[in-house]
């Protein structure tokens, strides 16, 4: 006796709930395993390591893994206050940043202010490509959900500090303080931190233009609201 199409129809149903739910358990099983081991790459470094190679196959990736305490405060600080400055109150998103950010982007036509905090940035760039799709901002909701419980905003910004791209090929803050200043993370200023931050919204322009109007008013901006952030 045949199966009926409905029956084949809820289970094809069935097997890809069970494929949805075997991957979120993947991830979240990279999540607790990245809240003790450092990661070594990204989902992000991967894809602009491919993009790199097809025009240079001999490209790589400047990267340095370095722990939380050699990273300059001052860096932390600019980063908070610039990217996320309720970090250390929201439980991975901020609503009122969100609203605002929509608000924006609704007068001007077009999406060009984003209302993502830290917790959500590091999911996309740990784990999902740089596609604005409804599939990918759900699971973008999901893993930052993982990463808020699993991970403290110490380990959370640990890590966001050690992937996020500073330049063509330069992620993370030791290699940043290395290519742009020839100095080690821990010893970054606050005026080289401000900087430093200032370049991350486009950090490929910001390397070829470091004396931008635009990236140094910026520069300022977050440089005289640093002393007003705590940091994990």
């Amino acid at each position: 006796m045949t199966k009926s199409p409905k029956r084949w129809a809820w289970k094809i149903f069935f097997l890809f709930i069970g494929a949805i739910f075997i991957y979120q358990l993947w991830i979240l099983g990279h999540v607790v395993f990245w809240n003790f081991y450092d990661p070594s790459t990204s989902a992000f470094m991967q894809e602009r390591l491919g993009i790199m190679k097809k025009n240079d196959s001999r490209a790589e990736l400047y990267t340095q893994w370095v722990s939380y305490e050699h990273i300059s405060p001052h860096l932390k600080r600019a980063i908070i206050t610039a990217e996320d400055n309720k970090f250390l109150e929201h439980e991975g998103f901020d609503f009122e940043a969100i609203q605002k950010a929509y608000k924006k982007n609704m007068q001007r036509g077009k999406l060009l202010v984003g209302g993502s905090t830290i917790s959500q940035q590091l999911a996309k760039n740990l784990f999902l490509s740089d596609k604005k799709t409804p599939w990918r901002k759900l699971e973008e909701v999901i893993i930052t959900l993982m990463l808020e419980n699993v991970m403290s905003k110490r380990r959370i910004l640990e890590i966001y500090l050690n992937i996020i791209e500073w330049g063509n090929g330069i992620f993370g803050a030791e290699a940043a303080a290395h290519y742009y200043y020839g100095i080690s993370s821990v010893s970054l200023t606050a005026e080289q931190s401000a900087f430093l931050t200032a370049m991350i919204t486009n950090p490929r322009f910001y390397d070829k233009n470091r004396n931008s109007p635009q990236l140094l008013k910026k520069m300022n901006i977050i440089l005289n609201r640093m002393a007003l952030i705590n940091i994990p």
